[in-house]
């Protein structure tokens, strides 16, 4: 039987490939799209790499304003503000820069690191250039602005519609927060917290100056009386600016003094020489306390889980505390001794003068290899020792520094060290201690270089920094504090 015959139209003849047409179209947009998602992922993780950047240098630049001391002049009456911050050879801008060209930024440097520094509505890549008035604007409460840039960055398909390069951009700003006189500038009351603070409560007494406090008296003559380190009325140093050679003519940053234990040397628990008090006179044997210009300290209250302990290790937990790092006893400003929730205390029950614990301690910390003489031998200096008038204050490795041991020479400059520790300060005026434990008002922290310890449990060192515990009693309700490791800590508050 013969087949009908299927008549096509010729319209239907043309429409042959047509599908092969659509989808060569519909593959060149869809390669397009990937293309250009490919170029816009490189482009977002070059962005996210350029914000990293900017966040690190800044942070380096803020760490090295902390350490300085620069926020005990708030006021720059020393005008040594330069030396720190002074332009890009200073030693910020130039730790900042350093670090932003380490990063990679699309597979390669930036092309641009600008730093800045922030005060009182005025920005300049010279911190000395910035205004002192409203007072501490930046005195107290250092910023650094770095912007991190990288152009002609590698594009790999968007080049098809003439795009040969591209550019990424990052800002981050840091801040060394020092909390003195924080609730005039800011507003508010906000409290710093840091960690791993030593067990040495002092009075705020400064061995430097003779004023007219109250109370135990600052002199060897006994006649006369201390002045205060900070201001309880708003936590503003007594005596600011920064001087040289160890003394204290243009300030309290820079003193060097002996720590001697306020306790009798031989009981098995502290029975106090006198309320701490400062330059205490070794009148009676067997004291072995170290002439003034001196410090007395008390033992705080350590609880029985410090951590972070070296690997000589410790005898009792008072020594970890000193060796290593008391991670659990909060030391916050402004927690009032009739807090009964959780103040801080003062504890008789250690003897750090006769139990050996702060020798033994501090021997393991800093690597101090002979306790006997109370002079460095081992353990890093300060160039206070080798170039007494020079600014700033410069770490130099020792020789038992773990550092010399892996090729870098004894001597060299090093920008942290474990000889730096931080100090609670008590408010004396306001509470007599007494037998077994006392609770005790922090109203500031002392930020020292521990020089050297001698067999006695006393303590060398030199006030790096000075942080008073701001406007009032305590922290406003409500308030969380600024935590670190550093009473004055650094921290990121505008990353753009």
């Amino acid at each position: 039987m013969k087949q009908p015959l299927i008549l096509r139209s010729p319209w239907l003849n043309r429409e042959h490939g047509v599908t092969m047409v659509l989808v060569a179209i519909a593959m060149v947009a869809i390669v397009a799209m990937a293309a250009m998602s490919i170029d816009v992922i490189t482009l977002y993780l070059a962005r996210e790499e350029a914000q990293r950047s900017a966040d690190t240098a800044a942070l380096a630049a803020a760490r090295v304003i902390s350490l300085s001391g620069m926020t005990g002049d708030p006021g720059n009456t020393t005008s040594n503000w330069q030396a720190i911050c002074g332009g890009t050879s200073s030693p910020a801008t130039q730790a900042a820069t350093a670090i932003a060209l380490q990063n990679v930024v699309g597979g390669a440097v930036a092309n641009s690191v600008i730093v800045m520094y922030a005060g009182g509505g005025v920005s300049s890549p010279d911190c000395s250039k910035l205004p002192v008035s409203p007072p501490g604007v930046f005195g107290f409460n250092p910023m650094v602005t770095v912007q991190v840039q990288r152009t002609n960055l590698p594009s790999f398909f968007s080049r098809i519609w003439g795009k040969t390069g591209s550019s990424v951009s990052a800002r981050s700003t840091t801040e060394a927060f020092n909390p003195s006189l924080s609730g005039s500038i800011m507003g508010s009351i906000v409290p710093v917290q840091p960690s791993c603070v030593k067990p040495w409560i002092v009075p705020n007494r400064d061995p430097w100056t003779l004023g007219s406090l109250s109370g135990p008296y600052c002199d060897q003559t006994g006649q006369k009386v201390c002045n205060a380190i900070v201001k309880t009325a708003d936590g503003t140093i007594f005596h600011p600016g920064i001087s040289l050679n160890g003394g204290n003519s243009q300030g309290i940053i820079g003193e060097t003094f002996w720590l001697n234990a306020d306790c009798q040397y031989s009981p098995a628990n502290c029975q106090l020489q006198t309320q701490p008090r400062a330059n205490y006179v070794n009148l009676a044997a067997g004291l072995h306390i170290q002439p003034p210009p001196s410090l007395h300290y008390v033992p705080g209250q350590v609880l029985n889980n410090a951590a972070a302990v070296p690997s000589c290790g410790s005898s009792s937990t008072w020594e970890t505390a000193v060796a290593g790092c008391d991670q659990s006893t909060l030391y916050q400003c402004g927690v009032q001794s009739s807090n009964t929730a959780s103040p801080n205390m003062v504890d008789l029950s250690e003897n750090p003068a006769g139990s050996g614990d702060t020798t033994n301690g501090l021997q393991c910390l800093i690597h101090e290899v002979d306790a006997s003489d109370g002079q460095p031998d081992g353990q890093d200096t300060l160039n206070l020792y080798s170039a007494p008038s020079s600014y700033p204050f410069q770490i130099l490795a020792g020789t038992s520094n773990p550092l010399v041991a892996t090729g870098l020479a004894s001597g060299s400059p090093i920008s942290s060290s474990v000889s730096i520790a931080s100090l609670p300060i008590y408010d004396d005026q306001a509470v007599t201690i007494g037998l077994g434990t006392t609770p005790v008002t922090i109203i500031g922290f002392l930020q020292v270089f521990i020089n050297a310890v001698d067999q006695y449990g006393n303590v060398n060192v030199t006030v790096l920094n000075v942080v008073g515990c701001s406007n009032g009693s305590g922290p406003s309700v409500g308030t969380n504090p600024v935590t670190g490791t550093s009473p004055v800590p650094t921290r990121i508050i505008t990353p753009q």
